[in-house]
């Protein structure tokens, strides 16, 4: 991820989250402010068990949440699996989403706030042939089919940044056999998974990150009932530090846990999700978690997010950062 000098003169800081629900919701006879000992944690996925959330498995089986006193259940998601109102009515304790789900979310009054940013660079990518030798994502839109889904955020940013006059858009079906025979067509991928398919295929893949046309939201992104997270600030803190020593285990040996992945996920043989960790190590451990540690955020990241969803018309108007995501003192993990 690129940063300007003035982002890196922000305060980048670690964020919380808790282990128990707030004291409205149905979790909230299993939180405790004490030792935590004990305390049963949901957190839930918005996507299968894959090495997006290897850090979270590695925290539960490693020991480092059990470490902290937590019991914690990760619950596998998939496609329309209700995240933010599971966390928002206390259902769940925490959830995963990306920055600007959390921004759409707030904007529709769910009160949920980030406490962990997984990706610090997006993954989301646009996927192309090696051989047709573009230079630059903006030639994806000149000739050709593109496969991406135009309800999405980034792609509305896509939109209106590059001219789409001399691409033919089709809708994104989620697999890649189109791509594998059509030598001209582009699509919407993560660069942990469509690039690793079509590359087990015999195909030689062109993956252009979104991110690096502006448009990065922090993805993978930890959020959490407000009022769990102010009631229970010791418990929070605990809850991240776990969090975070489980990605840095992770990121250093992910083979036990890409065994766990492998039994919960066979679709994923051991070469993918080995591919996998190896194209998502960069966009998680970046020069700015190296000195503010794993999952930190900062004001001035949600700030530029903000306004373009409202440039963007996604949004009326967003919260300022600071009741966006909540900080504690920077550390490492």
């Amino acid at each position: 991820m690129r940063m300007s000098c003035r982002a890196q003169a922000s305060v980048f800081i670690l964020l919380a989250a808790c282990a128990g629900a707030c004291s409205k919701s149905p979790l909230a006879s299993q939180a405790d402010s004490g030792a935590n000992a004990g305390t049963k944690v949901k957190l839930v996925l918005n996507w299968v068990p894959e090495p997006e959330f290897g850090g979270f498995y590695a925290a539960r089986d490693g020991g480092a949440y059990r470490r902290q006193g937590f019991d914690v259940e990760l619950i596998g998601g998939g496609a329309g699996v209700p995240v933010v109102q599971m966390v928002a009515t206390g259902r769940a304790h925490f959830g995963t989403i990306g920055a600007d789900e959390l921004l759409t979310a707030r904007a529709r009054g769910a009160d949920v706030v980030a406490v962990f940013a997984t990706f610090q660079t997006s993954p989301q990518g646009i996927m192309v042939h090696a051989s047709r030798k573009l230079a630059s994502i903006a030639d994806v839109f000149r000739s050709g089919t593109l496969a991406i889904e135009p309800g999405m955020a980034y792609a509305a940013y896509l939109k209106q940044k590059f001219s789409w006059d001399g691409v033919q858009i089709v809708p994104y079906d989620g697999g890649v056999a189109r791509f594998l025979t059509d030598p001209d067509f582009g699509q919407q991928c993560y660069v942990t998974s469509e690039p690793i398919a079509v590359r087990k295929e015999g195909a030689d893949p062109h993956v252009f990150l979104i991110a690096d046309t502006g448009y990065n939201p922090y993805t993978t992104v930890v959020v959490a009932n407000r009022e769990l997270v102010e009631q229970k600030p010791e418990m929070v803190s605990a809850f991240v530090a776990a969090t975070a020593e489980g990605w840095s285990s992770y990121l250093a040996d992910p083979r036990p846990t890409n065994q766990v992945l492998a039994r919960l996920n066979p679709s994923m043989d051991p070469a993918t999700l080995e591919a996998a960790v190896e194209a998502e190590k960069p966009l998680i451990a970046t020069e700015q978690t190296k000195q503010f540690g794993l999952g930190s955020m900062s004001a001035e990241r949600w700030a530029t997010l903000a306004r373009q969803l409202e440039e963007l018309k996604l949004i009326d108007r967003a919260p300022p950062p600071a009741d966006v995501f909540v900080p504690v003192a920077a550390r490492k993990p």
